[in-house]
């Protein structure tokens, strides 16, 4: 059966998170002499001398009226990186612990486990790019505490079948992480809307895709409330600057702009599959659910330096397993996809 404290670190257990100024007092206040600022200000134009909200307390609250999940069961992350080192930082012991990883998938995954040195056991996913169940459950021992699962996937653009992640959540003692950076553009419904069921789950989603704040880095993890409670123990205190939080949440004031690019993205995603359709070059076309393509060619290497050598930049995925011969297309502006398609008519002429 799933219990946290069976997961934790010892030391995390025992560990006393730092307290920040403002976290030592509640309800309003007007004369801030607590945390050793500047209190003339600062050169420029807004605001930057005082510390930000270590908890993000109005962000959230924005958050949880887009995503109806209350502020308890919210992370705020410097991007979903910090939300990935953290849980492998609070719950994965050093050159003990391991993690289920399902390649082709993000490769901070594995980085992070290499940087807290963490036994990474992958499981390539089937030729369809989904779950091998049988092999997931073959490589869990009672080492593993975390299972990472990218959907939409990247760089393989697919979902990953709700059943199989439910059978998963369901059998695994351990934490089953559902990375959805890329569910705006998805014609799947979200894991946050099972959080209630279930308590080993954590959802992890991003300000950088379909809402275009990629440069804010701004992440968000969405769980129970006692792994929240452990995140938020083990992050530093002011892990999202002023800026990003002021920003983000300008920009969740513009839903409907941000509906209407995700709208025009996945037309465009629609225009470039047909059209790369035609080119001779191309061999097969992956079912996307996300803002970019996997195209699988006759000569991935060639077209990558060609387009290079045109200023047009891909990602060249050939040498990723399961993913040979392919290059991950990101959909541009109308404008960016013309200029693609036009450069790409003229390769090998």
């Amino acid at each position: 059966m799933y219990n946290i404290n069976n997961l934790l670190r010892e030391n995390i257990k025992k560990l006393t998170p730092y307290s920040s100024a403002r976290d030592e007092y509640q309800g309003e206040a007007n004369v801030f002499l607590d945390a050793n600022e500047n209190a003339f200000g600062s050169p420029l134009a807004q605001q930057f001398n005082r510390y930000p909200d270590p908890l993000q307390y109005e962000l959230k609250k924005r958050i949880t009226e887009i995503k109806g999940v209350p502020p308890r069961n919210i992370f705020i992350g410097n991007g979903s990186d910090e939300a990935i080192d953290i849980l492998f930082r609070s719950f994965c012991n050093p050159g003990v612990d391991n993690v289920i990883l399902v390649p082709p998938t993000y490769g901070m995954y594995e980085v992070s486990a290499n940087i807290n040195d963490i036994e990474a056991r992958k499981v390539l996913l089937t030729e369809d790019y989904q779950l091998n169940l049988e092999g997931i459950a073959e490589a869990i021992d009672e080492r593993t505490k975390l299972i990472f699962i990218c959907s939409p996937n990247n760089p393989t653009g697919n979902s990953i079948n709700r059943e199989d992640i439910e059978t998963l959540l369901a059998n695994f003692n351990g934490i089953v992480v559902v990375d959805e950076a890329y569910i705006n553009f998805s014609r799947q419904k979200s894991f946050i809307q099972e959080l209630t069921e279930y308590a080993n789950l954590v959802v992890m989603q991003t300000l950088s895709k379909a809402w275009g704040l990629a440069g804010l880095r701004v992440g968000m993890a969405f769980a129970s409330e006692e792994i929240i409670r452990v995140m938020n123990k083990v992050k530093p205190p002011y892990n999202v600057n002023e800026s990003s939080q002021q920003l983000a949440l300008e920009a969740l004031a513009n839903v409907a702009q941000v509906n209407n690019w995700i709208k025009e993205t996945l037309t465009q995603r629609d225009r470039l599959v047909l059209a790369l359709k035609e080119f001779d070059f191309v061999v097969d076309i992956y079912p996307s659910d996300a803002n970019f393509i996997l195209v699988k060619t006759t000569d991935a290497n060639g077209i990558y330096d060609y387009l290079v050598s045109k200023g047009i930049i891909v990602r060249n995925r050939s040498k990723v397993e399961l993913c040979e011969g392919s290059l991950r297309i990101t959909v541009g502006t109308p404008e960016e996809n013309t200029v693609l398609l036009d450069t790409l008519n003229n390769f090998g002429n």
